[in-house]
């Protein structure tokens, strides 16, 4: 019997925050989203990540207005968005009855699929916004941030898509965001989680190591139900494989997607000068799209590696990268191997630059590996070690619960605290998510609403998050 498969469609969202730091406007959106409601992809990866933050921060959008504007343009197709579980789409973890209004208001804006993940694997860290999902009607998938060492055996996934589908998930996505899979690999490892769950199979991997394309092939031949791809312009290097590619290695054959060629070339056409644009500007560095199989050993996201050279710049180092990407896999051995996907890249990576820039492992930690080594983002693949553990925390007491558990609800705070910003139900969670840069694109509404002047700033760091 042929077997469909399914295309998730990149360009919206992740695409373009690997290339060019999320920087798409909704404006440049606006021309081509009919074309893409007509080609008949599962869904069309659209929000969440950093969609949210490069609206507020960067582009002067409200990432509300974006998703309701590509709902009412695009009302075939399913729209997803990628959610960080308990961190939501921020960098800390959030309170229950937030989380729950954050599910509830996305749903309500528009998304009907919500890829939910957590950068430790931590199932606890998952399943409030699993059920936040599901009470709302909306399709939860589980994405398995995927990563290499000891621990990481066929056992491990297949044990953790047993406990996700136990949870209540209606989908898994193989999530490899470092690129890290490899062609036999994936076929391995999907045909072990094909035997162990009833759950389907999305494959998301980026093609920085050059072997996206080969292992989509394997994995759809292992099984695989829908995989993520970008359209052709903004696809390859820390992107994914090119759509119209996969759609023409598929035709023809059981897995064909049955998705029109034509259509896509069409699409590619406006995404070329798209492309043009921001290589013109600056935006898309060349070198991005370049194939660099240095991931495979180094385990790094596209996204991290240039914001750990942006670290190394603005301390005068940038001339010690090499020597910061050998001590990534050290401290990340040393911090009980965590995946490195958002917040844990940053946190791995920042503390790496520390390492080499003070010439003392561990001289000085960032409150963030603290916090995790301490477990407030929750329980590490591998056991960290006592006396390393002493020595970065102290004597404070690590934490063992669920990190959540901690927390008392805070959504009517955050409501108080955001009141006089107030215009749409949905800003106090703008305002959740970043505080000081919410208050910035507040100002600055009210001040294009009124034509009030008032001064900005935004200090706050760039960061590229997965």
């Amino acid at each position: 019997m042929a077997k469909k498969i399914g295309i998730t469609e990149t360009v919206l969202r992740d695409a373009h925050q690997s290339l060019i730091a999320t920087r798409m406007s909704t404006e440049e959106m606006l021309p081509i989203l009919p074309q893409l409601d007509e080609v008949g992809f599962h869904s069309l990866e659209c929000w969440g990540g950093a969609t949210f933050d490069a609206c507020l921060r960067f582009l002067n959008e409200d990432p509300w207005d974006r998703l309701r504007t590509i709902r009412r343009l695009c009302p075939k197709t399913k729209l997803q968005m990628l959610f960080r579980g308990q961190n939501m789409l921020g960098y800390r973890h959030y309170a229950d009855d937030v989380v729950d209004y954050f599910v509830q208001r996305s749903v309500a804006n528009g998304i009907d699929v919500i890829r939910i993940f957590d950068a430790l694997n931590d199932l606890r860290n998952l399943e409030r916004a699993i059920k936040a999902a599901k009470k709302e009607g909306a399709h939860a998938q589980v994405g398995i941030s995927y990563t290499t060492g000891p621990v990481f055996t066929n056992e491990y996934y297949i044990d953790y898509a047993k406990r996700i589908q136990e949870a209540g998930a209606d989908s898994i996505c193989i999530k490899d965001m470092a690129a890290l899979l490899t062609p036999y690999r994936t076929e391995e490892l999907v045909g072990a989680l094909k035997s162990a769950v009833d759950l389907p199979i999305q494959l998301h991997t980026h093609y920085t190591s050059g072997l996206a394309s080969m292992c989509i092939m394997k994995g759809v031949e292992a099984g695989v139900d829908l995989v993520d791809t970008a359209m052709s312009p903004l696809a390859l290097g820390t992107s994914h494989a090119p759509t119209e590619s996969i759609v023409a290695a598929f035709e023809g054959t059981e897995y064909d997607t049955g998705l029109d060629l034509v259509l896509l070339n069409e699409i590619r056409e406006y995404f070329m000068t798209l492309r043009e644009k921001y290589i013109n500007n600056g935006l898309l560095d060349p070198q991005l799209l370049a194939t660099n199989t240095k991931a495979l050993h180094y385990q790094v996201p596209g996204g991290m590696l240039s914001n750990l050279l942006s670290q190394l710049k603005q301390a005068g180092k940038a001339d010690q990268l090499e020597e910061v990407l050998q001590e990534v896999p050290r401290v990340r051995q040393d911090s009980g191997y965590p995946p490195l996907v958002t917040p844990t890249s940053q946190i791995v990576g920042s503390q790496a630059v520390f390492n080499v820039i003070t010439g003392e492992r561990y001289k000085m930690c960032t409150k963030e590996f603290k916090d995790m080594v301490a477990g407030k983002y929750g329980k590490t693949p591998v056991e960290i070690d006592p006396a390393f553990q002493k020595k970065i925390i102290g004597n404070e007491t690590p934490i063992t619960c669920r990190p959540a558990d901690l927390l008392s609800p805070e959504l009517e705070t955050l409501r108080k605290e955001a009141a006089q910003w107030t215009e749409q139900e949905e800003d106090v969670l703008s305002y959740a998510q970043f505080p000081k840069v919410a208050e910035d694109f507040f100002r600055k509404r009210r001040d294009a609403k009124y034509g009030i002047n008032s001064k900005l700033g935004n200090e706050e760091k760039q960061v590229h998050p997965v």
